[in-house]
């Protein structure tokens, strides 16, 4: 990218930011203490990515993407996710009509632009290996047709920690489909006064007016594809992810604390994410911070622990600490 194109492409992006900022300001306001859910939020949406978020019961991860949804003017659908849940409730299914005596499809839950899969792991691999093809193809197959979901399609999925009675883990081909994975923790005693009051207040809060459209998140993705980053860049990128799987190639003693490094997803991922992040704090390019701030939201559940690891209570985190501590900042 030459000056003169880094230098329009930044005069658009200080153009655009502005709306950005404002919908952060809009979200804010309704979902206080949780200024990382909202920025992980506007990440995964500019980078066409889907989210999964682990928290207690009562952390406004439900209602940070109705918010969202009534902020950028998307359609917006629930499922709330239970053993007994079918396949079919989530995508639709095919049902007999009398008068035309004709097999029509009925669209589910999935047909729309924001979803809240709310406790994902409630239900059996079969209901969650539904949302695949919608989350990595953005279509739906039912019967013997295939029908595209609508742009932007982002998926939150939640699910809590605490209860592991009658829940299905996801499998990690599942869990590689969501770009990010934020753990939600609880509000600062400042915050939650400031919610507590916003709950006390005689008169309900005034509804959330739209900020953006649909096509507005569009275009700002276009721009962000644009975001130069560098081929240093690119390397340190791909440093981070091969630290996970050859760890004592880059003088990390962790080869017994990792039974699988992180997926080529995990690296073209970073790189999305990183742009995002660039554009967020209105730059044309990226900058490794950018890479170092979103580096354990990408790699913390595609990182496979050891049974060491888990007997020595050592987290994800943990060992993505030692190794952007470790891997050489370019």
């Amino acid at each position: 990218m030459n000056p003169s194109q880094m230098a329009r492409l930044q005069q658009e992006i200080e153009q655009v930011t502005p709306y950005f900022e404002k919908l952060t300001t809009s979200l804010s306001q309704v979902i206080i203490g949780q200024s990382a859910l909202l920025e992980r939020l506007l990440v995964a949406l500019l980078a066409d990515g889907h989210l999964l978020l682990e928290g207690v019961p009562g952390l406004a991860k439900t209602l940070s993407i109705s918010t969202l949804a009534k902020a950028v003017e998307a359609a917006f659908k629930r499922i709330q996710f239970t053993p007994d849940l079918l396949p079919a409730d989530v995508i639709g299914t095919r049902i007999y009509n009398p008068e035309t005596r004709l097999f029509e499809v009925k669209q589910g839950p999935v047909f729309t632009q924001f979803l809240l899969a709310d406790e994902i792991n409630r239900a059996p691999p079969k209901v969650q290996s539904a949302l695949l093809e919608a989350m990595q193809e953005r279509q739906v197959t039912i019967g013997q047709q295939t029908f595209a979901l609508d742009s932007p399609f982002l998926v939150l999925a939640t699910q809590n920690p605490l209860e592991q009675e009658g829940t299905y883990p996801l499998p990690e081909a599942q869990l590689d489909r969501f770009m990010l994975k934020v753990q939600v923790d609880y509000p600062s005693p400042e915050d939650e006064l400031k919610i507590l009051a916003q709950h006390l207040q005689a008169e309900p809060p005034t509804p959330l007016a739209p900020v953006l459209k649909a096509e507005d998140i569009l275009a700002a993705r276009k721009l962000v594809q644009q975001i130069y980053l560098d081929e240093k860049i690119q390397r340190y990128i791909v440093d981070l992810v091969g630290a996970t799987r050859r760890p004592e190639d880059y003088g990390l003693a962790l080869t017994d604390l990792i039974r699988a490094g992180v997926s080529p997803r995990a690296t073209i991922y970073l790189a999305h994410c990183a742009r995002v992040q660039a554009f967020l704090s209105r730059r044309a390019f990226v900058i490794p911070e950018d890479v170092k701030m979103l580096a354990p939201d990408v790699f913390r559940h595609r990182l496979g622990l050891s049974y060491e690891a888990e007997a020595r209570e050592i987290s994800a985190e943990d060992l993505v600490s030692q190794i952007l501590e470790q891997v050489k900042v370019p």
